[in-house]
């Protein structure tokens, strides 16, 4: 699993709705940066899109307490047409409990999973991400919910906007899961909905547990989308 740069910290989860909105604005600048310096090859242009870089980052900085530099970095790093980022997330319910992992960065639990690779399809992402953060051998049954990262799991660190694949999976063989294969998981096991751990909000809320167990018990509900 490659790090999820956008949750190496912990969600500030009482951010009030302005700080909300200037993150909001902050990966918006972020992203017409991007695009400006994409198509843009007039020399000014450039100038004034890298300080709007220079801009969104400062603010993403100030909001979660951090360096902009970080998120200046990030935000550099990326090149062509600014699109959202793509976070896979697998739900293995059985017995109405799901499995969670232990994040190693932050100690907080979430389903496995993490960015897509390129060349990867969306199925192939997940069962991958699992393999590796869980030791299990999975197959992906359904793709559940497709959520925006930013209104569902309030990405205040996030130099992205993000939208978020939920599949359900099924093992493929038996064996018990294992955490830390990959080194960025430090524990694996099975919770109810009345005795969740600490979640990593911004991988995965208790709502989004509730409706995965939802559309596991009815297999013919629709894929929850937004």
């Amino acid at each position: 699993m490659r790090p999820d740069t956008e949750t190496d910290t912990p969600p500030d989860e009482t951010a009030s709705e302005p700080g909300r909105r200037l993150h909001a604005l902050a990966v918006e600048l972020g992203a017409l940066a991007r695009n400006g310096l994409t198509y843009e090859a007039d020399h000014y242009a450039v100038a004034r899109y890298n300080r709007i870089h220079e801009i969104a980052a400062e603010i993403m900085g100030l909001l979660s307490h951090s360096d902009p530099a970080t998120f200046r970095a990030a935000l550099q790093a990326e090149a062509g047409h600014a699109t959202p980022k793509v976070d896979v997330r697998g739900a293995l319910i059985e017995d109405d409990r799901v499995l969670l992992v232990r994040e190693a960065r932050d100690g907080r639990w979430t389903l496995p999973g993490g960015w897509a690779d390129a060349m990867d399809s969306p199925s192939e992402a997940v069962v991958r991400e699992f393999g590796e953060e869980a030791g299990l051998a999975v197959r992906a049954r359904k793709l559940a919910l497709v959520h925006d990262g930013s209104r569902r799991n309030g990405h205040a660190n996030s130099p992205w906007h993000i939208y978020k694949l939920f599949f359900l999976v099924g093992r493929v063989d038996g064996g018990e899961p294992t955490a830390g294969l990959d080194g960025e998981t430090s524990a694996v096991g099975f919770f109810a909905l009345d005795e969740l751990p600490q979640l990593s909000s911004a991988r995965t809320t208790r709502e989004q547990l509730a409706t995965l167990i939802a559309h596991h018990r009815d297999p013919a509900r629709p894929t929850d989308f937004d």
